[in-house]
């Protein structure tokens, strides 16, 4: 490998090339039986389908009178129909007998139709009378506001398909089939290598040359978002034996390196990777990012970031989020919402380079910020989204009607 500290790349390597290279390599990790109540979230591993009826009985729709429908017929206000009142059937507590012509039993919503009954009156269709019966005051034919066994769910139904990033209410769902332990795919488990001298930890005061490191708490955000775990970690100093230990690790399928993946003097993770491993890329053709790196280190994969903020979040973005969604079970391409925005004002780019350009949505058009630096993470909050300028390009015109990809949907009107 060639060392590029205080040298510079000879050459970098084209986004696309090193995307088709990653897709190429990721595939979801094996599947694991996660507790019902943990699921949320979690990507099925397998299709289910149930093996019950839901509901598994009869089920009344309205709080009223379990009844004959035939035994209603002619009632109204004016011609009430008396029925002889034999009991009750409540949610848990069904009435045991039978309802036999002439009679009714008080029901609630959820409760069980006895046998015999095959329609409901509504409460406010009935009046109760001293002596055990009732009086039904509107007639109803069979099955009205009676709810079928399986209308819900039939036994044998796929219910959910293989794939599928689970919601409250897929869970709620998983429980009214019975399942407990619910198949999804393992979320894979990322090391951070932080390093950096100059670097406080998160929740300190900067002081004098040194800065709060901030880029871990936005990749345990990220990687969080993705459904990754990030195992524990801590902030490295630039010494080389600290970084290889943190590097050759085991236990982590992704492993994403922040700072020192560059050609300073103190950028020792490239050189480290190539050793105990393999360098794959380092140096892309993309603003900003262009010190990224990708390698492999035994059954991980290694993404060099650079320690400047908005670097680190492109190159997450780009290469290390899309891996991280393939092994956890979801989907190679970008996780942000987009809107196609006519642009406030151009953007300048260069044939052969990537550009990764921050805007704002201001009265429906896309505004480039100004701020350009890679260091100015301000530049990512007042952003509501980004434009990518592809390679081939050298740049957009005002007025152009560009594709967004918004960091909070629920930001932009």
């Amino acid at each position: 490998m060639r060392d590029v500290r205080m040298r510079g790349f000879a050459d970098r390597a084209e986004v696309e090339e090193v995307l088709r290279f990653l897709r190429s390599a990721a595939a979801p990790l094996p599947a694991e039986e996660v507790p019902l109540r943990q699921a949320v979230g979690r990507v099925l591993a397998r299709e289910i389908r149930s093996e019950v009826d839901v509901p598994g009985f009869r089920r009344a729709a309205m709080d009223g009178y379990a009844v004959r429908g035939e035994d209603t017929f002619g009632a109204s206000a004016y011609e009430a129909i008396r029925l002889r009142l034999v009991g009750q059937s409540l949610p848990g507590r069904p009435h045991p007998g039978r309802v036999e012509p002439g009679c009714a039993v008080r029901i609630m919503t959820g409760a069980p139709v006895p046998e015999g009954a095959d329609a409901v009156v509504m409460a406010e269709a009935a009046r109760e009378l001293s002596g055990g019966e009732v009086e039904i005051l509107e007639s109803v034919p069979p099955h009205r506001h009676v709810g079928a066994e399986g209308e819900d769910i039939r036994a044998g139904q796929a219910v959910l398909p293989a794939g599928r990033r689970l919601r409250p209410q897929d869970v709620a769902l998983l429980a009214s089939i019975g399942c407990g332990r619910v198949p999804c795919v393992r979320r894979p488990r990322v090391r951070l290598v932080i390093t950096g001298d100059e670097l406080l930890p998160p929740g300190s005061r900067p002081e004098g040359a040194r800065i709060v490191d901030s880029n871990s708490v936005m990749l345990e955000a990220l990687v969080a978002r993705d459904g990754g775990i990030v195992l524990p970690f801590e902030i490295l100093p630039d010494e080389p034996a600290r970084i290889r230990t943190a590097l050759a690790e085991p236990g982590a399928e992704v492993v994403l390196v922040s700072g020192g993946s560059s050609v300073g003097q103190e950028d020792h993770a490239p050189r480290l990777v190539a050793e105990l491993g393999s360098l794959d890329f380092h140096g892309i053709a993309m603003r900003p990012s262009s010190p990224a790196g990708v390698g492999r280190l035994g059954g991980s994969t290694v993404f060099l970031l650079p320690g400047n903020p908005v670097s680190c979040l492109c190159a997450y973005d780009f290469f290390a989020g899309p891996v991280i969604r393939v092994l956890g079970g979801g989907s190679f391409d970008w996780p942000h919402p987009r809107r196609r925005l006519p642009l406030a004002r151009k953007i300048s780019s260069q044939v052969g380079r990537v550009d990764y350009v921050r805007v704002a949505v201001e009265q429906g058009r896309a505004v480039p910020l100004a701020t350009s630096g890679a260091s100015i993470l301000s530049s990512t909050v007042r952003a509501d989204g980004f434009v990518v300028v592809p390679r081939d390009c050298e740049g957009m015109a005002e007025g152009e009607e560009v594709e967004v990809r918004l960091y909070d949907p629920g930001a932009v009107g």
